[in-house]
């Protein structure tokens, strides 16, 4: 009975440093990401979310009474707003998807009511984010167009590049962002994805599983930039929100807008389908910023209401 209890008390003195050990481990590591967040925030400005990862929306806040802000990061120039109380500037930005991980510098420069001009760079940590892969069967002429289909792809690279090429110099949005659809929203953004075995691309948006003819709506406001049918999009909706800040709605069923039309969050922008490259009926919602592709559901978390 004694070598028995002496083997349980072992035991348990072992489970116990280990627990403690890896409470210790926890901990560390908690506080490693408290200062990486850390070293993202000062008193003038802050970034949220404070940890960065790739394919996340940013809101920057600049928290010093200025004349003219202005920025740039990891080469796209950010446009700063006021806050409807004029206390400080913002900006929306983000990191695509696929975009590099590493330090980057955050460039904001000011100037004062006085004339006085101020740096307030800093050093930003992008992180990676580890999305899933996975295998999709679709028409083989969405993996391997013909020459008919190669040209209509090819002007149909000019026209967005057209579209996104110029935005509305002011905020057009309000608030926060909603969700599209009345319907359930999958993990897919930043999914790797391979097409018959052949094509391998990255998923640039958010599905959600909305049945044939159910109602999409705008997110925010803004305005209808494009409305038409388009071969790896379907029949698509483009929205620009200003300052470089675009929603695009694909696969739809029927459009109920016309491009040069502004529209109100909630309203009406047509009926979800399966339209173009799909494997069923559901809505693919991507958000762009400056070229870059954002996860949408970070968008939608992210508490804007007191912002604009």
């Amino acid at each position: 009975m004694r070598i028995v209890a002496r083997m349980l008390e072992t035991m348990r003195v072992k489970t116990v440093g280990w627990v403690r050990a890896n409470v210790f481990l926890w901990g560390a590591l908690c506080a490693v990401a408290v200062v990486v967040a850390a070293q993202t925030q000062s008193s003038e400005v802050t970034i949220t979310p404070a940890i960065v990862v790739a394919g996340s929306p940013e809101l920057i806040r600049v928290s010093v009474p200025a004349s003219k802000v202005e920025g740039e990061w990891m080469g796209h120039k950010i446009e700063f707003f006021r806050t409807k109380d004029g206390s400080a500037w913002l900006a929306l930005a983000g990191v695509d998807v696929e975009g590099a991980v590493g330090a980057f510098t955050l460039r904001i420069h000011l100037k004062t009511a006085g004339g006085e001009t101020r740096d307030l760079s800093e050093t930003v940590e992008i992180h990676a984010a580890h999305y899933r892969t996975e295998t999709l069967n679709v028409e083989p002429k969405f993996v391997e167009p013909g020459p008919e289909e190669l040209k209509q792809i090819e002007a149909e690279v000019a026209l967005k590049e057209k579209v996104f090429g110029a935005s509305a110099a002011e905020p057009e949005w309000s608030g926060d962002f909603i969700a599209p659809v009345r319907a359930q929203p999958t993990d897919s953004f930043g999914v790797r994805r391979t097409f018959n075995g052949k094509l391998a691309s990255v998923h640039k948006g958010m599905d959600f599983r909305a049945a044939s003819g159910t109602p999409v709506h705008a997110a925010n406001s803004g305005v209808v930039v494009l409305a038409r049918p388009l071969y790896y999009e379907g029949n698509c909706v483009v929205i620009d929100h200003g300052l470089g800040l675009f929603t695009i709605s694909m696969h739809l069923s029927r459009i109920d807008v016309h491009e040069g039309e502004r529209v109100v969050k909630g309203q009406r922008l047509g009926l979800s389908g399966a339209t173009g490259r799909v494997t069923g009926p559901h809505l693919h919602w991507a958000v762009r910023w400056q070229g870059a592709y954002l996860d949408p559901a970070k968008l939608l978390k992210m508490k804007l209401t007191t912002v604009h």
